[in-house]
């Protein structure tokens, strides 16, 4: 399915679902918000699925998307480039942080070869989508073409298709790519307005010298690619002021092939009406040029977390996504998404099975 196909296919949460989920949540035998963020997560996947209660968000399909960045040259990680490799080799066979924690959770992993600089042997849970070999490096020029940019996005969008076709009824974002941190603040430069020094993190872990030197090169990137200032960058929740081609060129320019088919994949997600739970920074950098596409899509999102990158806050309020963890998480890979499953699913779990005050008798508060 082309992105065409499924930009047509996205539509906004229901107003009717929304109204009904929200009378719902007052009707239940507890105080009206005592379940704080957990009732709004309730609320926003019924208004995403057009019923209430929404369905349960179970079972969950973790997607990790792996590929290097030419960028990495500029010397912005501490880790060398076959870490890429060498990290997806460890997912299929199962010895990563994401592994133990899908495992925790009942979540299927899948990882997908949509930009790596090697070949990777064909194994059991990899998919072979490969784009390039690596992106270009983003602060001499574009890191990809808007033609690999929409190849990747069509990506996503077709694992999503897949995975959900297999029974996944919840998505969940994974990533892996060295130096995949400083395409991640260049993209919400571009798309917030936001400066480099404000969403610039320290990535894997690095010194002083090092994050000024990646705040530079991210600097750099937005000043070759003509996106700095950004002065048709959003400054509304949910806005669409990036035009779709604009989005295409914004992440083009600056993102990695798993970024752009981590926007497929949400995107694909969101046109099936599965939800989808949003990771760390790269996650929350690719939602941004998703939503610049398809602005309904927010709708469609949770944020899982909110990682200790800088940059994810500032995605995250722009977005208007509000994380329901925060654990000072950093490592990427889907951990951060997976471990707000089953708030997710409790949240939606309240929904179905406690009673109303009328069906259990309770008399309500008192005007």
């Amino acid at each position: 399915m082309t992105l065409q196909d499924v930009l047509a296919q996205i539509t906004p949460a229901s107003a009717a679902a929304l109204a009904d989920a929200r009378a719902h949540q007052s009707r239940l035998t507890k105080p009206p918000g005592s379940l704080g963020a957990l009732e709004e997560v309730a609320v926003r996947l019924a208004g995403a699925a057009g019923t209430c209660p929404p369905p349960m968000p179970e079972p969950a399909a973790l997607a990790i998307f792996a590929g290097d960045h030419g960028v990495h040259a500029r010397g912005v990680s501490p880790w060398p480039q076959e870490v890429t490799l060498q990290m997806v080799g460890n997912f299929l066979a199962g010895g990563a942080v994401a592994n133990a924690f899908a495992a925790q959770v009942g979540a299927s992993v899948t990882v997908v070869d949509v930009g790596v600089a090697a070949d990777l042997p064909a194994a059991e849970g990899l998919l072979s989508r490969k784009v390039g070999y690596g992106t270009a490096d983003l602060s001499a020029g574009p890191a990809m073409t808007v033609s690999q940019a929409v190849q990747a996005i069509e990506v996503g969008i077709s694992v999503a298709r897949s995975l959900v076709a297999d029974g996944a009824r919840c998505l969940i974002t994974g990533d892996m790519g060295i130096a995949n941190t400083t395409a991640s603040a260049a993209l919400v430069c571009a798309f917030t307005g936001k400066d480099a020094a404000e969403v610039t993190g320290r990535g894997t872990g690095i010194d002083d010298a090092t994050h000024a030197h990646k705040v530079a090169v991210v600097r750099e990137g937005l000043r070759v690619n003509g996106l700095t200032p950004a002065p048709h960058a959003p400054e509304t929740e949910g806005s669409g002021a990036v035009l779709p081609h604009d989005a295409l060129e914004i992440l083009a320019a600056l993102g990695g092939f798993e970024h752009a088919a981590i926007a497929g994949f949400i995107l694909g997600g969101a046109a099936a009406r599965v939800p989808v739970i949003l990771d760390g920074v790269i996650a929350g950098s690719a939602a941004l040029a998703a939503a610049a596409l398809a602005p309904a899509v927010v709708d469609h999102c949770v944020a899982g977390h909110r990682s200790a990158e800088p940059g994810h806050a500032a995605a995250l309020d722009h977005l208007g996504l509000r994380p329901l963890v925060d654990l000072e998480l950093r490592l990427g890979e889907g951990t951060g998404g997976l471990l707000a499953h089953p708030l997710v699913c409790a949240a939606v779990r309240v929904m179905h099975e406690v009673a109303t005050f009328d069906s259990a008798g309770v008399t309500e508060k008192q005007p």
